[in-house]
């Protein structure tokens, strides 16, 4: 293996050596304490512009399932057509895998697709010097040669969303039944597939789409990378839509952020996010917990919420917002992510209940 150095933007290095392609990329690095879910991870938009840290020490012993499709387009086992994330850092890479359904290692699978892969680098101590930092820029390098070669935007510079959008309208189950309008900012696959098992007509749409002219019963607002603030289209939009008192709205991760700000709300970034599968969260006024799936680096400032929108669920370990929802109108958003893909499914009766204000439209 290679020699491979990850420097962060202080300055600090972490040596260790290549698994995947090498070539030098840079990003912000974060960190990302799931126990599996790898497969999901990478192929995420929503990691778009990172360099993903895994803090379990073992990975790539079950190896990558085959990429398949199924007929409706949408993948059999990632949640998009490839590996978003611009580098994987791990402790411990297992060349050797076994597992029913692996086709092939993660090594080579990184390769395939051109994404750097660094292993034999202290996670432990990247991830301290991260929560007690912040999350900070980084570049991956292969020689001493290469060091001042990827200087590239500050993450919250660059308008990821427009990068993994959708570039034109997609339709899915058409006639199967209500319509749903789904703001594409980098939609996981498995939001699709948990809205289609529950019959619903939806239409996929581009981040900065003007969608009113199309007939539909319902509006979903997807997750996606980078800075909500640089998709102020996307925010006109909503506000538009919101006209409609009675028009049923839900939002997931980032959407949870866009609905915010289209009803009047402030949203800022956390000091290393939260990525895990282990995020305990509390229905607002219940005692009420639930263990969630989260890849967010914003979050919604729920003092700035307007008095006709309220907190509805609020994160256990630091406090901060976890969704919204409005006091009369049936627009509600969670900045958790109740479909998984990977990690648990404790709260994926919210699509049962957007689908149930559907058909009482």
């Amino acid at each position: 293996m290679k020699k491979a150095t990850l420097i962060l933007e202080d300055g600090s290095r972490f040596e260790g050596e290549s698994f995947g392609c090498e070539k030098p990329v840079t990003g912000e690095v974060v960190f990302n304490t799931a126990m599996t879910g790898y497969p999901e991870s990478l192929t995420d938009p929503s990691y778009a512009g990172q360099l993903m840290v895994l803090t379990y020490p073992l990975v790539g012993n079950y190896g990558v399932p085959p990429f398949s499709t199924e007929e409706n387009g949408l993948p059999t086992y990632m949640e998009s057509g490839r590996i978003h994330a611009e580098a994987l850092i791990l402790s411990d890479y297992s060349e050797t895998f076994s597992h029913w359904n692996a086709r092939e290692s993660l090594g080579d699978w990184l390769k395939r697709e051109q994404v750097p892969g660094l292993t034999g680098i202290d996670t432990r101590q990247l991830t301290k010097v991260l929560r007690e930092h912040g999350v900070m820029m980084g570049k991956v390098v292969f020689d001493a040669q290469e060091e001042a070669c990827c200087n590239h935007p500050d993450y919250a510079g660059v308008n990821y969303v427009n990068q993994v959008s959708c570039k034109e309208v997609i339709r899915y189950n058409e006639g199967a039944g209500k319509k749903v309008v789904l703001i594409d900012c980098g939609v996981k696959a498995n939001i699709l597939r948990l809205l289609l098992k529950r019959e619903v007509e939806v239409i996929r749409v581009p981040w900065d789409y003007d969608f009113h002219a199309l007939h539909y019963d319902g509006l979903f607002i997807s997750n996606g990378p980078g800075d909500p603030d640089t998709c102020e289209a996307t925010v006109r939009n909503i506000r538009r839509a919101m006209q409609d008192e009675r028009l049923p709205i839900f939002g997931i991760c980032m959407g949870n952020q866009l609905l915010a700000k289209a009803g009047g709300a402030f949203v800022y970034k956390l000091k290393y996010g939260h990525r895990s599968h282990n995020q305990p969260v509390r229905m607002a006024g219940t005692s009420r917990c639930f263990i969630t799936s989260q890849n967010h680096g914003y979050a919604v400032d729920s003092d700035t919420l307007a008095g006709e929108w309220e907190p509805w669920f609020v994160n256990m370990n630091d406090g901060s917002n976890e969704g919204i929802r409005h006091r009369t109108n049936p627009w509600f958003s969670v900045q958790f992510h109740p479909e998984a893909a990977s990690g648990p499914t404790d709260t994926a009766f919210l699509f049962d209940k957007f689908v149930e204000l559907l058909k009482n439209r």
